[in-house]
Order: C-alpha cells, then sequence, then structure tokens
C-alpha cells in the first residue's frame, strides 16, 4: 500500500512539471546503480589499459582515481539537479529547468552526438573482435545481431532491461573475481616485483602533465553515470533516488577501476615492454591465467560492451528523444508509448537503426568514430554546472555555498579543460553538431511558432 502511495506521490510531483505519468515505475535506486555501473562497464579498463598506462608512466591506478574524483562534481551537480526537477531528459530537462528551454534544447542536441555515436562506437568494437576469434563470419552481421538484441530488450520493458542488467554485471563482476584471484595468486608465486604503491606514486617517474594527460583517457571511461538521470520517471522512491544513485554508482565503479589497474601494473610492472596496447591487457591476463583467462577476459569485453553497455546507452538516447518529443522539440512521433510495455519503443526503434548506419560507416574506422563520443557529453557536462548555479543560487538564493557554487565551478573548470584537450576531429564534428542544432531549433520554432511554456 506504501509503495502504490509513493507511486501516485511521484506522478503528481510529474504533475506540475506539466507531464502526465505515462513510463512505469519500475526501477529502485539498487536498478540505477546496476543501469549505471553496466553503462559505465565494470571491465573498461580492459581494452583502454594500455592506453592510459603509457602517457601515466605506470601509474595507472593514480589516473583512474584523479579521474574519478574529477567526475564528483559532475555526480554531485546531476544529484542537486535531479532532486529538484525529477523528469526524464537527463541535461536536456535540467538545462531547460534550470537556465532556459533554448539552452535546454542545445544541452539535449549535444548529448545526443554522444549518446548515438556511443552504441554505434561499442557495436563496432565488439564486432571487430569478434572478427578475430570467427573470422568467417562478417562484422556487420554482429554489429546487426548485437543491436537487435539491444533493441528487442528494451522494447520489451524497462523492468525486463533491469533484469538484464544484472545478469551483465554479475558476469562481468565472476570475470574480475576470477581476474583478481589469478593476479593475487601470480603475484604471491613471483609475477611482478611484488607488492609497491608505483602504481599510485612514483617519484622516479612522476610528472603532472603526464598524470593529466593519462586522466584524460581515463575520465573518458567515466562517461555514462548521467545515464541514470534519464530513468527518473521510471523510478520509484522519491526524487532523492536518482542523486543517490549516480554518486553510489560513481564510487562503485571508481574502486573496480582502480583496483583492477592497480592489480594489473603490480603483476607487468615495466608498462615500456606491453607491446600493442590494444591488448595490453590481455596480454597482462595471459601471464597469470594463460590461455583461459586471455580468452576470457576478450569475450567478456565484448559482451560487455556491445550488448551490455550498448543496451543502456540506447535506453538513455530514447528517453531523451522522448523528452524532447513531449516538449515538441522533436517530431511528436519520438514521445510515442507502447501501449503494453509502456516504453519509447519509437524512439528506441530509430536509435537502433541510426546506430546500425553509423556502425556500418565507421566499421574499419573506429579510431575517428571514438573521437566524437564524448564531445556532446563534456559539452553538455559544462552547461549542467551553469544550471546548479542559475537555479539554486542566482534564481532561488541559496546559501549552500559549497554544494551550488562551489562545487559547479570546479566540475565546469575540470570538465571544460577535458574538453580542450580533445582530438581536433572531435572539436569540429562536435562544433558541426552544435550549428546545426541551432539552425534546427530555430527553423523549428519558425515553422511550428511554438514556444515552450514550462510551468
Amino acid at each position: 500500500m506504501a509503495s502504490t502511495k509513493n507511486v501516485n506521490d511521484q506522478s503528481t510531483d510529474l504533475h506540475q512539471f506539466g507531464y502526465e505519468q505515462e513510463l512505469s515505475r519500475k526501477l529502485t535506486c539498487k536498478d540505477l546503480i546496476i543501469y549505471g555501473l553496466i553503462a559505465m562497464v565494470p571491465v573498461a579498463p580492459f581494452g583502454i589499459y594500455g592506453s592510459v598506462v603509457v602517457p601515466a608512466q605506470g601509474m595507472v591506478a593514480m589516473a583512474y582515481l584523479v579521474g574519478m574524483v574529477a567526475m564528483l562534481f559532475t555526480a554531485i551537480s546531476y544529484s542537486q539537479m535531479s532532486q529538484a526537477f525529477p523528469i526524464a531528459g537527463s541535461v536536456y530537462a535540467y538545462a531547460q529547468r534550470g537556465i532556459g528551454p533554448v539552452t535546454g534544447f542545445i544541452s539535449g542536441w549535444m548529448i545526443m552526438l554522444d549518446y548515438i555515436f556511443i552504441p554505434a562506437l561499442l557495436y563496432v568494437l565488439s564486432a571487430n573482435s569478434l572478427k578475430g576469434l570467427l573470422p568467417g563470419i562478417s562484422p556487420v552481421v554482429w554489429l546487426v545481431l548485437f543491436c537487435a538484441i539491444n533493441t528487442l530488450v528494451n522494447i520489451r520493458g524497462v523492468e525486463f532491461t533491469a533484469q538484464a542488467n544484472k545478469l551483465f554485471i554479475i558476469i562481468q563482476l565472476i570475470t574480475l573475481a576470477i581476474f583478481f584471484a589469478c593476479g593475487i595468486w601470480g603475484l604471491y608465486h613471483g609475477a611482478g616485483e611484488g607488492v609497491t604503491l608505483k602504481p599510485f606514486y612514483n617519484p622516479a617517474t612522476f610528472s603532472p602533465t603526464a598524470i593529466l594527460s593519462a586522466v584524460s583517457i581515463a575520465v573518458l571511461s567515466f562517461l555514462g553515470f548521467d545515464g541514470v538521470s534519464t530513468m527518473a520517471e521510471e523510478t520509484k522512491g522519491g526524487n532523492k533516488v536518482v542523486g543517490k544513485a549516480i554518486l553510489w554508482t560513481l564510487f562503485l565503479i571508481g574502486l573496480l577501476f582502480v583496483s583492477q589497474t592497480y592489480l594489473a601494473a603490480l603483476i607487468h610492472p615495466n608498462y615500456k615492454t606491453l607491446g600493442n596496447l590494444n591488448t595490453a591487457f590481455y596480454k597482462i591476463a595471459y601471464q597469470v591465467g594463460g590461455q583461459p583467462l586471455l580468452v576470457l577476459t576478450t569475450v567478456i569485453t565484448i559482451l560487455a560492451l556491445g550488448v551490455a553497455s550498448a543496451l543502456v546507452m540506447q535506453a538513455a538516447l530514447s528517453r531523451v528523444l522522448y523528452s524532447m518529443a513531449r516538449d515538441k522539440n522533436m517530431p511528436a512521433i519520438f514521445a510515442t508509448i507502447h501501449p503494453k510495455y509502456k516504453t519509447p519503443y519509437v524512439s528506441t526503434l530509430l536509435v537502433a537503426g541510426v546506430s546500425i548506419v553509423i556502425g556500418i560507416l565507421f566499421m574499419n574506422n573506429s579510431t575517428t568514430l571514438s573521437s566524437v563520443v564524448n564531445c556532446g557529453a563534456l559539452f553538455s557536462f559544462c552547461v549542467l554546472h551553469l544550471a546548479v548555479i542559475n537555479h539554486y543560487i542566482l534564481r532561488n538564493h541559496s546559501q549552500d555555498y559549497l554544494r551550488h557554487l562551489l562545487v559547479p565551478v570546479i566540475g565546469f573548470i575540470i570538465v571544460f579543460a577535458v574538453l580542450g584537450n580533445l582530438h581536433p576531429v572531435a572539436k569540429v564534428l562536435g562544433t558541426g553538431w552544435f550549428v546545426i542544432g541551432i539552425v534546427y531549433y530555430f527553423i523549428m520554432r519558425k515553422v511550428s511558432g511554438h514556444s515552450i511554456n514550462l510551468k
């Protein structure tokens, strides 16, 4: 009975923002944490370990620790805005409500750049990895298969998606546990140089420039926790649940990233002899677990990226499209809800189609694709911090200067610095996408004559 009352209270809260409760509230804080962990991929360092450990000059654990702290400021800002505006749409909704409709649209438009390219990139990476294990099957087949599976799961319902997420997180955690067991066994039997703090700090090679260079890569592994906020209208338990889940997700994923990279660096301290950076972690896994552990970590990475993480990123983008279409910032059809499963299935199908097209176009050029996936998110994070200051300090005269002024200012500086260090290709495409969004917005306003009247 209490649970029903709680859901009804949240529906009432939604009414004050001018919306009806259309999506099904099924998710708990635990579900959101699992969702966030899946989005950021607990085994993400498997694939990019070499790209982080080399610029960090061996201090890979420090790079991930600093990355987690850097993203903490953005997570806190997300937490604050999710409490003020517990509605779907993530940074689109927060910027729209916290600053204004135009800023909200641009933030939503830019975050779409990130959400659109990430699933395609994940499908491409996984499909190309399987080409090495099963060379007789075209990578395009795997791309379409992964996308089809995720689309069916997402349309089936948020509760079904949550169950799939639990299965994926268990598989990844079991894989990590096996790696930890093999790694500790390897250290005990003479692998590496023993237990030291060098993966965190090595005075002989420490350089702030080197660490910041590594952090600019490592911090991108933390992007994805923002997707938790897109599920606000499918969450039960009150408007503090989303913020709590975001912070817990960041802390837990940071703990997993730091611990696995620390152990890997202990097993193979001489990062200069890793060889191919794309397979560096798998080489370390082979050292302590032989061919079985190498195959296990490779396959799990493929599944974690191509199915699990892509699944939640597809769900996140479909919710952003749903939220924008509901406000008439996108074609109304994208706000269509499945009559049985209560999911934005038209948006989900659109995301699937776009992911397949982009994936096929960039099947043999994943480097270029990966260079643009973070531009939109980082831009939107900057706007998010400004929205916190505008909503809480300037509008409502908050006296909580720590969370509503200092944290967003520091967060803005950190994110802006990372944004400035992105690949030039990412900057060009990001700027082009921004300009297209501005043009689209004002053409849409002129043609429709519609202006948003926020309650």
